[in-house]
């Protein structure tokens, strides 16, 4: 037996149990039918009678999905064969664009079989019942085993109802029984296996399982009583159907964005998503809880713990795999780890984030990808970014634990939330980037996005470690001449900027800061850092923001990749007397997962600052100084700390600079026919003063049939 999944809270499992809906009236009496059953008697020769009328269960030894072909004995009522769904089904049902053989539909929703039998169906004295199986163990008890008898409800609350013909209307291709099947909208997502099992006065017989008849079964967010349902249903043309998108990154003063091809109709892709749940491990009766269902894929889209899709690389080397800045969409990735079951090499936030995307919009999921522009990274539950200097200012990197992220991209999958009080439902937090663990395992939420605006971190799951990413307070600490650290300056409003999304319909940027926290320095934001704080691990060092006469700005001209780059500093005396300010500029590299380099460029400047006015203090940089330091993804930080002389204030700020690099460009050189290639002409323009090797070009597209990556 496996050892239990430590990632779900005990008692979790209890909330994916199989009863009856509140207010379901219990399933009705089934009536007697056939003639041996008026009479109350058998024929004795098949067994029933010994089973019960009522028992459609399996004969023992007889292991559900598996049943092998029978003979058929006259009297009998063995149908000629199964069709499973139609294609009015998979319009109904928003599946239509699945490039998959079998019918894919939703829970919550009829779906048509239709029974071919050899001769007309008696209700008076023929009986039958579907039969579902779901994963390797099917059981009844767990509902993984489902025993549907025609016009009646299965212990679990799906349905299978006749439907009538036109009086006078023939079926057409011989006698058949058509059937509406139901599954209820808390049933387990996954892959059934269908069969019938029929009885009539001569016995009964139970078609063989056939996996033509397989179907898969999803999540429903246009179904009102789905957990995943919603009402803005004109949304879900995005946060479901939509297979592609754009993904943002860089600064939040320079945002850049990539397309990303998520792809979840593509062949393979809802196998895959699958496989994913299947190779943790997780059990198939859990798998109607989209809390468990994306808490496990959060866990399962990195590699670390579990062997998952996407190994993480922030190194710089990449040759024992593809650069993380290569990839150009899901479906590869998703399509080489079901292929091989080993982990692929390389993902970074963003790649993780978009897998995420993929395999929660294919189980049904609402999703969306969302970037963070200066992501903090609290790495000692304080709830606070904490930086750290020495007497003279100068950054001591060594302590600098916690980071600032340019930007982290993660993602929010929209559901209720039965397992916390009243008014958290909506969308969710759910992070694949392995950061910190969480019961032990490297995955994130799902995480209330109204929890985290109200600071309320004392919420499941992985509250804390959100709200720091969005709303922490940035605090500078000074070490002292007795060896202890005080605080100097506390900087509001620095974390959680510009919080982006692609806004459904739009095509556009949305921006979704207010989604989640209060507007920056007010009384309801200033409350949430307050609730959240107490609750972390140094609630009573959160020092005050600073105030003074002397206000410190910084900032960059433009920033081409290659060209000379101009940073600023910039003081403003707005006291009444003059000051003198004592400025360190330090300038390094750091990677877009805030950490730093050594500092190739420092300098020190003392300017007086008359009263009402400002003094400029510049910094020049080559592409030959910088150039060197900054690697794939990497940006230039600027810190800018000073001592005014006369009053002691300290005054510190950050700025990251990203060098902007031209786009891909990519032209249609022939009308696009389908079935046929079409020339695509690909251009690039080298903006740095020196000659490109070795690089590599790959496509993706949802349902294009692109060329393999190939070197240039």
């Amino acid at each position: 037996m496996p050892d239990a999944d430590p990632r779900l809270d005990p008692g979790r499992w209890a909330a994916a149990s199989f009863r009856l809906r509140e207010g379901a009236p219990a399933p009705a009496p089934r009536p007697r039918r056939g003639f041996w059953r008026r009479l109350g008697g058998c024929c004795g020769c098949c067994g029933c009678c010994r089973r019960g009328t009522e028992d459609w269960e399996p004969p023992p030894g007889e292991v559900p999905g598996c049943r092998p072909p029978q003979p058929v004995r006259p009297g009998l009522l063995a149908p000629r064969g199964l069709v499973v769904g139609s294609s009015a089904n998979r319009i109904a049902h928003h599946t239509s664009e699945f490039a998959s053989p079998r019918l894919v539909v939703r829970r919550g929703q009829p779906f048509d079989l239709r029974v071919l039998l050899p001769r007309p169906f008696d209700p008076d004295g023929d009986s039958l019942c579907v039969e579902l199986t779901l994963g390797p163990n099917p059981q009844v008890a767990k509902g993984t085993h489902v025993l549907i008898p025609l016009g009646e409800t299965s212990a679990t609350g799906w349905t299978a109802e006749e439907e009538e013909l036109e009086e006078g209307a023939e079926p057409p291709g011989g006698p058949a029984l058509n059937i509406c099947l139901t599954a209820p909208p808390d049933a387990p997502i996954g892959r059934y296996r269908l069969s019938v099992k029929t009885r009539t006065g001569v016995g009964e017989y139970a078609a063989p399982f056939d996996d033509a008849n397989d179907f898969f079964l999803l999540f429903n967010p246009w179904c009102p009583d789905d957990n995943v349902y919603m009402e803005k249903t004109s949304d879900l043309n995005e946060y479901v159907l939509n297979e592609t998108g754009r993904i943002f990154y860089g600064t939040e003063d320079q945002i850049a964005e990539r397309s990303w091809n998520y792809g979840q109709f593509d062949a393979g892709v809802l196998e895959a998503c699958l496989y994913i749940l299947d190779r943790r491990g997780m059990p198939h009766s859990a798998r109607g809880d989209p809390i468990i269902v994306s808490r496990v894929v959060s866990a399962m889209v990195n590699s670390l713990d579990d062997n998952g899709v996407l190994v993480g690389n922030w190194t710089g080397d990449y040759a024992q795999g593809t650069n993380p800045s290569a990839w150009a969409g899901s479906v590869d990735i998703l399509r080489a780890y079901h292929g091989s079951g080993a982990p692929v090499r390389y993902g970074q936030c963003w790649v993780f984030a978009g897998v995420m995307t993929t395999v929660l919009r294919c189980l049904g999921l609402p999703t969306r990808t969302v970037t963070n522009y200066n992501s903090a990274h609290d790495t000692d539950v304080s709830l606070t970014t904490d930086i750290y200097f020495d007497e003279n200012m100068r950054p001591l990197e060594r302590l600098n634990t916690d980071s600032v992220w340019n930007f982290h991209v993660w993602n929010d999958c929209w559901m209720k939330r039965p397992d916390l009080p009243d008014g958290y439902d909506g969308w969710q937090i759910v992070d694949a980037t392995p950061q910190e663990t969480s019961s032990g395992l490297f995955c994130c939420g799902p995480c209330s996005v109204t929890a985290v605006k109200n600071g309320e971190v004392y919420l499941k799951y992985d509250t804390p470690f959100v709200f720091a990413e969005v709303n922490s307070d940035k605090v500078y600490w000074q070490r002292q001449p007795n060896g202890s650290f005080a605080v100097v300056h506390v900087e509001e409003g620095a974390i959680g900027r510009r919080i982006s999304t692609l806004g459904p319909g739009s095509g556009a940027r949305l921006d979704i800061t207010h989604q989640y926290k209060h507007p920056e320095g007010s009384e309801e934001e200033r409350c949430a850092v307050s609730t959240a704080t107490s609750h972390g691990s140094r609630p009573r060092n959160r020092g005050t923001p600073s105030s003074g006469e002397v206000t410190l700005t910084v900032g960059a001209g433009p920033a081409v990749a290659g060209a000379e780059l101009e940073l600023r500093a910039v003081a403003r005396n707005e006291g009444a007397e003059p000051r003198t300010l004592r400025l360190r500029l330090s300038l390094s590299a750091v990677r877009y997962t805030g950490v730093s380099g050594t500092p190739f460029r420092q300098e020190q400047h003392r300017r007086a600052v008359p009263p009402g006015q400002e003094e400029t203090v510049t910094m020049t940089v080559t592409y030959a100084e910088y150039g060197p330091h900054v690697g794939d993804q990497d940006a230039l930080k600027l810190t800018a700390a000073g001592v005014v002389e006369e009053t002691g204030q300290v005054v510190a700020k950050e700025l990251r600079v990203r060098l902007h690099a031209p786009e891909l460009t990519l032209t249609l050189l022939a009308p696009a026919v389908v079935g046929q290639e079409t020339p695509v002409q690909v251009v690039f323009q080298n903006p740095l003063p020196e000659t490109l090797s070795g690089a590599t070009l790959r496509m993706e597209g949802a349902g294009i049939s692109c060329p393999k990556p190939f070197q240039m």
